[in-house]
């Protein structure tokens, strides 16, 4: 991914912030960091290591490792940064390199972190809290971002035809979950998050885990999964039936079918995240289903699954051209079955692009 310009807009950012540096980074576990930790720095610098940081001010752009990854630095890190190698543990070694207001994000700084900070922290240097500065950059995909996510998006629906071509009944849902991630290995990504699989009344759990449960004939099953390729992340769902299910089921899919097209009728730039939710949610409590969609209408995608914007009740986000989000509406019957339908779609100026592809018809896939 192309990250030309993207410290120089952070650095203006920090201009108007009126901070002297802004320090990006994982302050959770420095120097020892998950791919969702490290997504600011590497959306910002390039860098697909495990440790390092950035350091960003006016005139002032340095990418911070340690000696396990000084070449890997050297090949993947942008031109617009300095490249530093530091000695000794990365949060201390980085601490000597403040001074003036130095911004740091409290919502990845761990208590921990930040006592041994501001312990080491150089005399006259203030920590200022100053949360989301790369997220709202980050929030506007570009071409190339769109280009990355949808073919992770198209991944997923590679697997999901896969799966559906396999049949599920007889088999158990952990086993479904495992087979689904082999086979995006094989396709070359890797799950955005453990996939989940809920058969009968575990579907009613929205985020119900894979389990030892035989999935029987004759029930509906909601696989949710992603692949993430290339540092980017896509989310999908489907809800499918092992055979006949009853008119209830078949009822309450084509209601939520019919939410979710309401929904993606009226996505575009300019809509709130809580209009979204509202169209969606008018529907089924129509029907008399309020009480069971208890969760937001969707949230953003991106190098992390879970993103800005928020499309739900009481979110004040806007929905803008370049934004990548979820639309996925569900009813949960409570010891019974459940019933999500998810696709993910690019927010334009008139509307929206869909980059799910697999039928959102009632499959019986047996």
């Amino acid at each position: 991914m192309s990250d030309a310009g993207r410290g120089e807009r952070l650095e203006a950012l920090v201009a108007e912030s009126e901070l002297d540096v802004l320090l990006v980074g994982d302050l959770v576990r420095p120097g020892d960091s998950g791919p969702d930790a490290m997504a600011n720095i590497r959306w910002l610098t390039g860098f697909t290591g495990t440790s390092g940081m950035a350091l960003v001010g006016a005139g002032r752009r340095e990418f911070l490792t340690d000696f396990r990854y000084t070449q890997r630095a050297a090949a993947e890190v942008s031109e617009d940064f300095e490249r530093v190698t530091l000695e000794g543990r990365l949060l201390a070694s980085v601490a000597t390199r403040l001074a003036g207001r130095v911004g740091f994000d409290e919502d990845a700084t761990s208590v921990s972190s930040l006592r041994k900070l501001t312990e080491v922290l150089p005399e006259g240097a203030e920590l200022v809290p100053s949360n989301g500065f790369v997220e709202k950059l980050r929030r506007t995909k570009d071409a190339q971002e769109i280009a990355a996510i949808a073919e992770a998006s198209r991944l997923a629906d590679e697997v999901f035809e896969w799966l559906a071509g396999e049949g599920m009944a007889g088999r158990t849902e952990r086993d479904v979950a495992k087979s689904a991630e082999a086979r995006m290995r094989e396709l070359g990504a890797e799950p955005a998050f453990p996939p989940i699989v809920g058969s009968g009344p575990n579907g009613a759990l929205p985020h119900s885990e894979p389990s030892e449960r035989e999935i029987g004939s004759g029930e509906l099953v909601v696989v949710d999964m992603g692949a993430r390729l290339d540092g980017y992340c896509s989310d999908g769902t489907r809800t499918w039936a092992t055979g006949g299910v009853s008119s209830e089921a078949r009822d309450v899919y084509e209601l939520v079918h019919r939410a979710q097209e309401a929904s993606l009728a009226e996505i575009r730039a300019g809509l709130t995240g809580a209009e979204a939710d509202r169209i969606s949610r008018d529907p089924i409590e129509d029907a008399g289903h309020s009480e069971l969609y208890g969760h937001g209408l969707g949230h953003g995608v991106g190098m992390e699954v879970h993103e800005a914007p928020r499309l739900g009740k009481t979110s004040e986000d806007v929905l803008g051209a370049g934004d990548v989000v979820t639309v996925e509406p569900g009813v949960y019957v409570p010891g019974k079955f459940g019933v999500r339908i998810e696709d993910l779609v690019v927010v334009e100026d008139a509307g929206f692009r869909n980059l799910s592809s697999t039928s959102k018809e009632l499959l019986e896939i047996g």
